[in-house]
């Protein structure tokens, strides 16, 4: 027990007095940017990409925009994550001569990678909603995209929240692999605690100990959406 305290002693002296909370803040700032803005990049092509699936595919275009997409979502399904930023960051962007902060680079990344997810999880969403709905806009005069986009896609979203907030669960915890690029994130974080003050047990514990919070803070925002959602369908 003396020596636990001792360790907890020391991660206090590099946590605190000599300002290791402040490179914790940062890593779980960036944490939750790159998770939360990546999620949202993430939305958006993957309900693109679940259009363009559940399209008929009676003419050319929508047959090739088809290939393209399942193309895209093999890539980065079938690849890990830490592979895409490696490749990325010294591999494609170079190549295009293009530079861009770490940081950036792993928002564009994830948001890449979760889109392939989300696609997935958005096109089942859509599969899911009762297909009158669809006829019934397009008997009222509205458009394929004006009815999949206002009528549809809005309640496939409430049947795939729960499976969203497992994804954006999922962002955050592959946040880790971040550092293989140089970006500062919770992980970067503690292992510098670590390092300085020669003992990682307590550190990692702790950054053990956040994740778990962040997971639970999650989930119990998905669960108290869902509860309003239902709450919403039954007064309608």
């Amino acid at each position: 027990m003396g020596n636990f305290d001792k360790k907890l002693e020391r991660f206090w002296e590099i946590f605190y007095e000599h300002g290791g909370y402040n490179r914790v803040l940062t890593g779980l700032r960036n944490t939750l940017y790159i998770a939360i803005i990546g999620l949202m990049i993430g939305i958006v092509i993957g309900t693109v990409i679940a259009v363009i699936k559940v399209l008929p595919k009676y003419k050319r275009l929508p047959r090739v925009l088809n290939g393209i997409c399942n193309f895209y979502v093999g890539m980065f399904r079938g690849t890990p994550i830490v592979v895409q930023l490696l490749v990325a960051y010294y591999v494609i962007l170079p190549l295009l001569g293009v530079n861009l902060p770490a940081l950036y680079v792993c928002v564009l990344v994830f948001g890449l990678n979760s889109g392939a997810y989300v696609s997935e999880i958005m096109r089942g969403g859509i599969m899911s909603v009762d297909p009158g709905q669809m006829e019934a806009g397009r008997a009222l005069g509205m458009s394929y995209g004006a009815t999949m986009t206002k009528v549809v896609v809005p309640q496939a979203v409430k049947n795939i929240l729960p499976t969203l907030g497992n994804e954006f669960i999922v962002l955050i915890k592959e946040t880790s692999v971040v550092s293989f690029v140089g970006a500062a994130d919770l992980y970067v974080a503690f292992n510098y605690i670590g390092s300085n003050s020669y003992e990682f047990m307590v550190p990692y514990l702790v950054m053990a100990l956040i994740y778990i919070v962040l997971v639970m803070l999650i989930a119990l925002l998905v669960k108290t959406m869902e509860r309003s959602l239902r709450k919403s369908d039954r007064r309608n």
